[in-house]
């Protein structure tokens, strides 16, 4: 029997990374994991293969309608769908094998297998028992379903993300149920292959919860891209027939019932925690109504020493969220404080263009009933963005009327990844929006557009 200080249950990126801060901090960790690999969800099937092919798809699209208007002639790029799944593939194995160095370096033991936590400090691994000081669960999560609807990865006809990465061929079309950020993004990536992608939403707007005026614009850019939008449907069912798929959907608006046939259907309404086999009935831990791990904000659950981060605990399902989980736990765990800022998390869809926000939108600044400013600056003025043939979008700053302290930040654009980080340090230091506008910004880069939304919250922006 060995013992432990930690053990962490789950080797995602909140996992992992609370393994290794706890390493580092001292203390004698092992790390569960069932998977042949180490990187959960999203380095195996989720955030990083998916990069790999919205990545690869820009560069064709790039290839496809914008490079002759460089001066760049040749040959007509094709796909070789089994290369770029073969890229994908070695960019995952490349990232899963820099956390088994990492492990190793760090001096954590990977205990191949499934959990159980048998009582507080007992986890049954296989046929082992360890013993623990601490557990902390990072089990993330796993594609929700949906009635009438049966996903068949095998199948490779109806598939949810993780089949939606592993087609056999390009379907010449596909419909996405849900227009959410894995709908959209695996959605872009096909479209852009060539098929033709038709998005059914059972709400009004795309990207639910984020800034109204982001989620117009966006999907204004998404239909001028060629993927089709059925907004307000409720799916009722998806059969296959003969190799394709037919989905009923009704419309909320006249109670309408229509179908629509494709050769793939990609479910993409959305992930839901997953905790199953760990035992967690019988040790008497709290759950919430929505399945989550009830935990409190040291990350403990009520049962002493088991400690949950991540998608299983409520909050964004998000890998960067759950790695700053994953770093406080240990930290907690270590004798030392932890502190995530949730009010500073950022989200990102990897599009093109991207999207990214942090803190509040516009809506939910009014809703809180403090005076509010906003400052928009279009990537029209841009001259980086204009060179990158990349122009539409926005940046979109919002800041307290009386304080000017920035609140919330959303940006439709070209790098919009890479850029949010700004306003997130800037809302980490408490910054103004006048902070930001003084700033002095490297030209020529689409970064000048952050600080040109910034100056329009005061006198107004310089290339508008």
């Amino acid at each position: 029997m060995s013992t432990y200080d930690l053990i962490v249950i789950g080797a995602g990126p909140g996992g992992y990374v609370c393994a290794i801060r706890a390493a580092q901090l001292g203390l004698k960790v092992a790390c569960v994991e069932g998977r042949e690999t180490l990187g959960g969800t999203c380095l195996n099937v989720g955030c990083i293969p998916s990069k790999a092919l919205l990545h690869a798809s820009h560069l064709l699209h790039e290839a496809e309608h914008n490079f002759d208007k460089m001066g760049l002639t040749g040959a007509k790029v094709k796909v070789d769908w089994a290369k770029m799944l073969g890229y994908k593939a070695e960019t995952v194995a490349g990232n899963t094998k820099g956390i088994e160095f990492l492990f190793k370096k760090n001096k954590i033991d990977w205990l191949k297998g499934w959990a159980t936590i048998e009582a507080p400090g007992k986890v049954k691994v296989g046929d082992t028992l360890y013993d623990t000081k601490n557990i902390v669960i990072a089990t993330g999560s796993v594609p929700s379903a949906l009635k009438g609807v049966e996903v068949d990865n095998a199948g490779g006809v109806i598939v949810d993300s993780t089949g939606a990465l592993a087609l056999p061929k390009v379907p010449k079309s596909m419909i996405v149920i849900g227009a959410g950020v894995i709908g959209l993004e695996l959605g872009s990536v096909y479209a852009r292959l060539g098929a033709d992608v038709t998005v059914i939403e059972y709400l009004d707007v795309i990207t639910p919860g984020m800034d109204a005026e982001v989620q117009k614009q966006f999907q204004k850019i998404l239909s001028k891209q060629g993927i089709n939008f059925v907004m307000g449907a409720a799916v009722q069912s998806a059969e296959v027939t003969k190799g394709k798929a037919k989905v009923t959907y009704k419309l909320k608006k006249d109670d309408s019932e229509n179908t629509l046939e494709a050769d793939v259907v990609l479910v993409a309404t959305g992930r839901r925690p997953t905790v199953d086999g760990l035992g967690l009935d019988k040790l008497g831990v709290e759950m919430t109504d929505r399945g989550f791990v009830k935990i409190d904000d040291h990350w403990r659950t009520n049962v002493p020493g088991i400690y949950a981060i991540g998608d299983c605990v409520p909050g964004p399902m998000l890998a960067h969220k759950a790695e700053d989980e994953g770093m406080a736990a240990a930290e907690v765990i270590a004798g030392k404080h932890g502190h995530v800022n949730y009010d500073v998390i950022p989200g990102v869809i990897y599009t093109t263009p991207e999207v990214a926000s942090v803190g509040l939108t516009e809506e939910a600044a009014k809703e809180s009933g403090r005076k509010i400013k906003v400052g928009k600056f279009p990537f029209m003025g841009n001259a980086r963005a204009k060179a990158m043939m990349q122009s539409e979008g926005f940046v979109k700053m919002i800041a307290d009327a009386e304080t000017d302290r920035i609140l919330g930040c959303h940006i439709v654009g070209p790098n919009a990844g890479e850029m949010i980080h700004e306003i997130c340090v800037a809302m980490e230091f408490g910054a103004s929006a006048e902070d930001v506008a003084l700033t002095c910004h490297a030209h020529p880069t689409t970064s000048e557009a952050v600080r040109e939304a910034a100056l329009a919250l005061g006198d107004g922006a310089i290339h508008a």
